[in-house]
């Protein structure tokens, strides 16, 4: 196993006027360069994690810690080495491709020359160049999710945290987005992963943790998962066998 880069200890998080925790004693080690995809029902407790994880919301108690640096005593050192791309759009409508990529940047601390290059860079290779500078808000979900990507890696981030990051999108779009997060995977960049397209995530993870309720049921490889689980043949029936055949909508 490759050095842990991701150590979470006895974490919990409820939030106020809840009846449950929504993170339940979770205890979780990602090692650096993996691709760890988080996969749970409706509810499990997913997004929570990862805005525990990036800073976003406080956890009620237990710790993490992400390359060395813990969040009670080096949130900011932690937000400087981490990317983020979440589910929803996280980009200005109004603003072209490149001015938004530009701006974001801009708070990464990039600029000039090697900002604009990397920007180019990235469009050109999520096949979006020739679209820079028309405005987002003209753009298909297919191309606004590719935008999304690139906000969140132009300052080539150690550790890269996927909310979904291929919904919604075409068979085209997902591949190239598939393809461009297992080269920054290659180049040295831990992924966190979430998705709900199970076949997918059997494909692109070299690892996975199932969590339901708060907590971890299960843990491995996409291929030990399933050679583990009575009568699996992929990995929706690990996940089937492990969370059930309820429903879980929430509101």
């Amino acid at each position: 196993m490759n050095t842990p880069i991701i150590q979470i200890n006895k974490l919990y998080k409820k939030y106020k006027d809840a009846d449950d925790f929504s993170v339940n004693d979770l205890n979780l080690v990602v090692a650096e360069k993996e691709i760890f995809g988080l996969l749970g029902p409706n509810g499990a407790g997913k997004t929570t994690l990862l805005s525990m994880l990036c800073g976003l919301i406080k956890p009620t108690s237990g710790s993490f810690i992400i390359d060395h640096f813990t969040y009670d005593k080096n949130a900011n050192d932690i937000k400087k080495i981490i990317g983020v791309v979440p589910q929803e759009y996280a980009l200005y409508p109004t603003l072209t491709a490149k001015e938004n990529l530009l701006y974001f940047g801009s708070m990464y601390g990039l600029k000039g020359k090697d900002l604009d290059g990397k920007v180019d860079s990235a469009l050109d290779y999520l096949g979006l160049l020739k679209f820079s500078n028309k405005k987002i808000d003209t753009f298909s979900g297919g191309m606004k999710r590719r935008v999304n990507l690139i906000a969140g890696i132009l300052h080539n981030p150690k550790v890269l945290f996927l909310d979904e990051p291929t919904v919604g999108v075409d068979v085209q779009s997902k591949n190239v987005i598939i393809n461009y997060l297992k080269e920054l995977n290659s180049k040295g960049t831990t992924i966190i992963y979430t998705s709900h397209h199970l076949s997918e995530a059997q494909d692109f993870c070299t690892k996975i943790a199932i969590i339901d309720r708060g907590k971890i049921y299960a843990e491995g490889t996409p291929s030990s998962l399933i050679s583990e689980t009575p009568n699996a043949h992929n990995l929706e029936d690990v996940f089937i066998s492990l969370t059930g055949k309820e429903l879980r909508d929430v509101i």
